[in-house]
């Protein structure tokens, strides 16, 4: 039986999933239309985090809770389980996972606890998925650079690794050189993302989350182009890239003081 704490909000999507008398939108959805708002609310949790905005924050976990239970909900429909199973899973796995604090095992340290966390992992993966790699089951649609850092982080932990930070970075600056030389579009194309995979590596052995730091370089870069926009006003789009360049320059002088 579903808790009383989440009842309301399972008993609202039953009605709202009601033939004739529900909504019409949310009749018509299945689990792949609805993947684009999971997706979306994962990300607007993210932000209100980065934000610390504590009340958006509250908003948007509710948002994100609500897809939980509408897919719980299209999956009791079609008789493959509901709710409570899904609550009831993710607590024995939580339970699973931390021996540490729920049978006898030792964990004093955080990195002791991740180590135990990916062998517990590991052996559930070997029970129930055929496949035995130590790559199995990265999700593909994670976003590019997280699934890329999760790669790196499986083919390491078999000693498939770089030694230290040094050599990943020769490493890149040897994939600098095969785009540079590339002439097909498929190429560049290839070499761009063995270019971008080795940045990430780079970046996991610097002990920097490459999403987090392109998610910084983004806001800096958008900052600093719109105090350029600020500082040229109208003319901006009639200056050319040299004078650019030095409103860009300006604009970092100015924020180093």
């Amino acid at each position: 039986m579903t808790p009383p704490s989440i009842m309301k909000l399972a008993e609202i999507m039953a009605k709202l999933r009601t033939p004739v008398t529900g909504c019409p939108w949310d009749l018509e959805q299945d689990f792949s239309t609805i993947v684009p708002y999971t997706i979306e609310e994962a990300y607007e949790v993210a932000d209100a985090i980065e934000r610390n905005d504590m009340a958006a924050l509250k908003d948007e976990l509710g948002d994100l809770l609500l897809q939980v239970v509408f897919h719980s909900r299209m999956a009791e429909e079609a008789s493959l389980f509901d709710l409570q199973d899904v609550i009831d899973s993710i607590s024995d796995k939580m339970i699973r996972r931390h021996p540490h604090v729920f049978a006898d095992a030792d964990a004093d340290t955080a990195d002791a606890v991740v180590t135990n966390w990916e062998a517990i992992k590991a052996a559930e993966r070997q029970g129930k998925s055929p496949d035995a790699s130590a790559l199995a089951d990265i999700a593909y649609a994670l976003p590019a650079l997280l699934r890329a850092q999760k790669l790196q982080k499986r083919a390491s932990r078999t000693g498939f690794d770089w030694d230290n930070v040094e050599d990943a970075i020769a490493k890149l600056e040897e994939e600098v050189v095969e785009l540079r030389e590339a002439t097909s579009a498929a190429d560049k194309a290839e070499e761009a993302g063995d270019l971008l995979f080795a940045a990430v590596n780079v970046c996991r052995l610097a002990g920097v989350d490459a999403e987090t730091a392109l998610k910084a370089a983004n806001l800096k870069f958008e900052r600093r182009f719109r105090a350029m926009e600020t500082i040229a006003g109208d003319q901006f789009e009639q200056l050319d890239l040299d004078a650019k360049e030095g409103l860009w320059q300006q604009v970092k002088a100015a924020e180093r003081g």
